[in-house]
């Protein structure tokens, strides 16, 4: 087998369009927050309200207004982000392009207009617009459109873990010689009415907690993640192709892995951290790799009360009681979901400089663990990437600096 090669990146979040934007915004531990439309009467009046939304972001450079009409806005989102990382990666080889996207939600302000519409008129009055841009694959088939990508097409729906369980299904299928190359990443957007519905589940942080409204990875304080929405999409093509064309490779994808939580609830996180940690542990004897060769934890921790305990107990289990690397939680920055994370995990492994960890500042004893404080950042060889999801899926992924 070969060895996947990322070569373009395209990102969309509410700290703005492309990696950048990203990139700035993480060096100054800057959230962008706005305040959620709450005029449809979703919301309980003690309610989260703020998210990392976009606004109006400017699209028209990747995605022209004829074509956007006929989109939904996940849809435009995950296009944008394709073409940009398409324009960074340049022409690869001749050969299928499969694209593998990851969605929590899916396309969820037209799943609202379409069911509002039935209810109210009546079935005969469905939108077949509405509809076929509803369902949770619309964003991979409009990437697959847009880039001519013509080989398999893959919607991954598996909440918080999805992002990186897509990269690792596109760098298994380009490493095997299935496909010349994929576009894989995750999109998500963040209507009224799942705001709503995720504070509803408790999973919000709000104005009421300690500390207020905020997402505070590994905090004693925290009380929940901030939602956001955005995309995030990469090139992934085989290493030596890629070398052999002269593109640049951002880093490569050195091992994934997945495993699974059995304690976990439907709706939340359990305390499976052994078996988490086994099934990270198999993973890097795949590749080779031990705990020590790690030198960078990009955490998938958000804020999550559940979450983020599991995860560092996941964390501690894996180096089975040595220290750990320095650990990085973006979230505090790009919010939970959209996949921002996998973009904040390939500027970590090419050595961009990250803030204090934005939110993070009493100690919890219970997790033992104090995430990126500020400061330089050791030049990583191989960053782990990890995800643990509400319902017990979790997923890993190792960079490897090129």
């Amino acid at each position: 087998m070969g060895l996947a090669a990322v070569t373009g990146i395209g990102v969309i979040g509410s700290f703005g369009c492309g990696v950048t934007a990203l990139a700035e915004a993480l060096r100054a531990s800057r959230s962008v927050l706005s305040e959620v439309d709450r005029s449809a009467g979703y919301h309980l009046p003690e309610s989260a309200r703020t998210a990392a939304l976009i606004g109006g972001a400017d699209l028209t450079a990747w995605v022209p207004p004829a074509t956007a009409r006929r989109m939904s806005p996940p849809s435009k989102l995950a296009v944008a982000a394709a073409r940009m990382a398409t324009a960074e990666a340049g022409d690869g080889e001749a050969g299928l392009t499969e694209v593998v996207m990851a969605t929590a939600f899916g396309p969820a302000s037209f799943t609202e207009r379409l069911l509002r519409g039935i209810l109210a008129d009546g079935p005969e009055t469905a939108s077949p617009f509405l509809f076929t841009e509803c369902v949770a694959n619309a964003p991979a088939a409009q990437v697959a459109i847009a880039c001519q990508a013509r080989g398999p097409n893959i919607t991954v729906t598996q909440r918080e873990a999805g992002p990186l369980l897509a990269l690792g299904r596109a760098a298994a299928d380009v490493a095997a010689g299935s496909v010349a190359r994929a576009l894989t990443g995750a999109v998500d957007e963040s209507p009224p009415l799942v705001h709503a519905l995720l504070d509803r589940y408790g999973a919000l942080s709000r104005p009421g907690a300690e500390g207020g409204e905020a997402a505070r990875p590994f905090d004693r304080r925290r009380s929940g993640f901030s939602m956001g929405e955005g995309a995030t999409v990469m090139v992934v093509e085989d290493d030596a192709a890629a070398r052999a064309r002269g593109a640049r490779i951002l880093c490569r994808v050195r091992a994934w892995g997945s495993g699974f939580d059995p304690t976990a609830s439907r709706v939340s996180w359990g305390h499976g951290h052994e078996p988490l940690a086994r099934a990270a542990r198999r993973m890097l004897d795949r590749a080779g790799l031990e705990p020590g060769d790690i030198d960078l934890v990009v955490s998938g921790a958000s804020g999550s009360v559940a979450g983020d305990r599991l995860e560092a107990d996941t964390l501690h289990a894996l180096w089975d009681g040595t220290p750990l690397p320095p650990v990085l939680a973006p979230k505090s920055v790009t919010a939970e979901y959209g996949g921002a994370q996998l973009a904040a995990a390939v500027l970590a492994t090419f050595g961009a400089e990250f803030g204090p960890t934005a939110g993070y500042e009493v100690f919890d004893p219970a997790l033992r663990l104090v995430p990126h404080a500020g400061g330089p950042l050791p030049a990583p060889r191989h960053v782990l990437v990890t995800s643990l999801a509400g319902g017990g899926a979790g997923a890993w992924i190792v960079l490897e600096r090129a």
